[in-house]
C-alpha cells in the first residue's frame, strides 16, 4: 500500500528587493499574481513510499531537505505538484518548537503532547513512559528555560515516542544529545520499523541513513540527483564530496605532461570502471619511451579525495614491460580479489625512466566499487571471530 506520492513538487520562494520590494510583492499577491523574481528551492521531486520502507533523504546544507520534509509535514504548501498521504503523519523536524520556556517539563509534556494530537487519555497512558524516556531525574519538575538544548531535545523526542503515526518524519533529530541517547532514539527508530513502521529520515550521517534506511534520496539544488538503494546513494554522495574537496585542495587540475622527449603514458584503460568488492580488476596500458629503453611503469590506487591506497613498480616485481615497436611498450596487470571498500576511487599509471628514478607522466582512471557494507577503512580485511575465547 503506497502511503506516501509525491509527484513534479516544487516550492518556490519570493526575493524581497530593497526600496520598494515588499510593497510590490504584497501588492502582487493581493491580484494573484506570482512573484516575478523567486528562488527555486525544490523542483520537480517525484517519489513514492510503501508501507513499512525506509527512506533516507540526503544532500548538502540548502539543498531543499528541510523544505520538502516541510511540504510533506502539511507545514507549507507546494508551489507545484501534488502531495498525496493515506495515513497518519508524525513530523520531528524542531523538537522542543512546541514548548514553553516558563513551564515545568512535566507541564510541558501536557502541551506538546496536545498540540500532537493525542487525547488526553492517551497523554494519560503515556506520562511515565516519556519521561523515562528522557531520563532527566529530577529536572523534569524544572522550567525548561533552565534545561541545556541536549535536554530539550531529549524531552521533543521521548514526546514524539508517545505518536503511533503512520508515517515518521525526522529532521536531525540525532544531530544534538549525547551518544547514549542517540543511542536510545536508534534502537526505537529500529522497533518502529520493525513493527511495521513507514520512516522518512533526513540527516547528514551516511552511517545512520545505512543502518535505518533501505532507500535514499539526494537532492541537489532542489532537484533530486539520485534517488535508489541507500547503500548505492550514500556511497556516491560521500564520493562527491570527496572529489569535491579534492578540486578544493588542487585548485587548477594538473596538466598532463607530454612533452618531446620524455616518457609517457600513451594509454590507460580498465575492463570495468565499475566493480563489486572482491571482484578480479584488469588494467591495460601503453608507455612511450623517447631512446626505446624499457621503461617503469608506477600503478597506484587512491581514492576520490586523493588519499594513498596503495602503489606498486613494475621494477619491484621485476616484470619487464613488453615491446610493442616504435618506441611503445605495453604493460597489462591484474588486481585480484579487489578488497577496497565500497566508494570511488582513481587508478593512475604513471611513466618513470628505465631506473626508476624520475617520474614523467601519469594519466588515472575513475573506479567505482559497489557493495553493502558497514565496515569501516579503505580496505575489507578478511577475517574470522572465534566462538570461545580462552581467559
Amino acid at each position: 500500500m503506497t502511503l506516501l506520492a509525491l509527484a513534479a513538487v516544487g516550492k518556490d520562494y519570493a526575493r524581497v528587493k530593497p526600496r520598494g520590494g515588499r510593497v510590490r510583492l504584497v501588492w502582487d499577491l493581493l491580484h494573484e499574481r506570482a512573484a516575478k523574481d523567486v528562488f527555486r528551492a525544490l523542483d520537480g521531486v517525484s517519489f513514492a513510499i510503501e508501507r513499512g520502507e525506509s527512506l533516507g533523504v540526503i544532500g548538502e546544507n540548502g539543498a531543499g531537505k528541510s523544505t520538502l520534509l516541510k511540504i510533506i509535514a502539511g507545514v507549507i504548501k507546494p508551489t507545484r505538484g501534488t502531495v498525496e498521504s493515506n495515513g497518519r503523519v508524525g513530523a520531528l523536524l524542531e523538537l522542543g518548537s512546541g514548548f514553553h520556556p516558563e513551564y515545568t517539563g512535566l507541564a510541558n509534556i501536557d502541551l506538546a503532547a496536545a498540540l500532537l494530537g493525542l487525547a488526553p487519555s492517551e497523554i494519560a497512558a503515556s506520562r511515565e513512559r516519556i519521561i523515562d524516556f528522557a531520563g532527566l531525574g529530577e529536572h523534569i519538575r524544572e522550567p525548561i528555560k533552565h534545561y541545556s538544548s541536549g535536554m530539550v531535545v531529549r524531552l521533543g523526542f521521548a514526546v514524539a515516542t508517545a505518536l503511533a503515526p503512520d508515517i515518521l518524519i525526522t529532521d536531525e533529530v540525532l544531530a544534538v544529545g549525547d551518544e547514549s541517547f542517540q543511542k536510545k532514539c536508534i534502537a526505537w527508530m529500529e522497533r518502529y520499523l520493525a513493527e511495521g513502521g513507514t520512516l522518512l529520515f533526513c540527516s547528514h550521517s551516511m552511517f545512520h541513513v545505512q543502518k535505518l534506511c533501505s532507500h535514499a534520496m539526494w537532492l541537489k539544488d532542489g532537484c533530486v540527483e539520485r534517488y535508489g538503494i541507500s547503500a548505492d546513494v550514500t556511497r556516491d554522495y560521500l564520493a562527491y564530496h570527496e572529489e569535491k574537496e579534492a578540486r578544493a585542495k588542487e585548485g587548477v587540475p594538473r596538466a598532463r605532461a607530454e612533452s618531446a622527449g620524455w616518457y609517457a603514458v600513451q594509454r590507460l584503460a580498465l575492463d570495468a570502471d565499475c566493480v563489486e568488492q572482491g571482484a578480479d580488476l584488469t588494467i591495460d596500458g601503453e608507455v612511450y619511451a623517447p631512446d626505446d629503453r624499457a621503461p617503469v611503469v608506477v600503478i597506484g590506487v587512491v581514492r576520490a579525495d586523493g588519499t594513498p591506497v596503495f602503489g606498486v613498480t613494475s621494477d619491484m616485481d621485476r616484470v619487464a614491460l613488453r615491446d610493442a615497436g616504435d618506441h611503445r611498450w605495453m604493460f597489462r596487470m591484474t588486481l585480484t580479489r579487489l578488497p577496497l571498500q565500497p566508494g570511488r576511487y582513481a587508478i593512475r599509471a604513471h611513466a618513470a625512466d628505465p631506473e626508476g628514478v624520475r617520474v614523467f607522466d601519469h594519466v588515472e582512471r575513475t573506479l567505482t566499487v559497489r557493495g553493502e557494507t558497514r565496515e569501516l577503512g579503505l580496505v575489507h580485511l578478511r577475517h574470522r571471530w572465534h566462538d570461545e575465547v580462552e581467559r
